[in-house]
């Protein structure tokens, strides 16, 4: 592998972890780098989700408390999330390369549009979840699942963009509660990443070089990410990373 190529999957790494402890993301810069790396298109999506695994968890990890104390509470969230992020995972597996080179920059543009209408999109839910108790009545709570079950799909299949659809899933079921909210997205994407990763590496989609480096720089990323994080705005994380998914989306179209 020459240096260049090396130099190129650690900044993508390094810049995936950093912006997905901010905002969310990582994946646009970690899939791009990998097919210009040279990997096929099916095992750069599963390469970039097992590489980005060990910073995700560690994320979790610090939200070990919510987690423990809101247990019996996510557990149909996370239930939901292993069979979407399973069944999602699955479709991937058996999708070649040119099919899933010909989806690629519709899923990026599908990202793009769903950052830079986050806002928007989670206010909506949040108005959805809301009840006249204090938590989200009966029908919200279902919708809230079946959505949830949906994004956990979309997870396993590509994943880049998962967070912020998942943010308004969560505003359902959890409404206004940002640490249950941020907790349970921890949880969830953990969750559908670890057995979509199970899958990808049972099949033979994984090229392990490049998950070294990429995921060694994303672990690095990652507590960049809580450094810079309480410096930055995250409204600037976020509008960057809606103009590099804007200029990768335009590139895959034209390519």
């Amino acid at each position: 592998m020459e240096l260049t190529t090396v130099a190129l999957l650690a900044a993508s790494g390094l810049a995936a972890g950093l912006v997905n402890a901010i905002a969310g993301g990582g994946t646009f810069f970690t899939f791009s780098a990998l097919v210009a790396a040279g990997l096929p298109p099916v095992v750069a999506n599963a390469t970039s989700a097992v590489a980005v695994t060990p910073a995700n968890l560690s994320s979790a990890w610090a939200y070990r408390r919510e987690l423990v104390a809101n247990a019996r509470r996510f557990a149909a969230l996370g239930v939901v999330s292993l069979i979407g992020g399973l069944g999602g995972a699955y479709i991937l597996t058996v999708t070649n390369n040119e099919a899933f080179r010909l989806l690629v920059p519709w899923l990026l543009l599908f990202a793009t549009v769903l950052f830079a209408a986050s806002p928007r999109i989670v206010a909506l839910a949040r108005r959805i979840g809301k009840s006249e108790g204090k938590h989200p009545s009966t029908r919200a709570w279902a919708a809230g699942l079946a959505f949830q079950t949906g994004v956990a799909v979309y997870g396993g299949f590509f994943g880049a963009g998962m967070g912020i659809v998942m943010l308004a899933a969560l505003a359902i079921t959890e409404g206004d509660d940002f640490h249950l909210i941020n907790s349970a997205k921890h949880l969830c994407s953990t969750l559908i990443q670890l057995v979509a990763v199970v899958l990808f590496i049972a099949a033979g989609l994984v090229s392990w070089p490049e998950t070294i480096i990429v995921g060694a720089a994303s672990v690095i990323g990652g507590y960049l990410g809580v450094v810079f994080g309480r410096r930055l705005p995250a409204s600037v994380i976020r509008w960057l990373v809606i103009a590099v998914g804007a200029t990768l989306t335009l590139y895959f179209f034209i390519r």
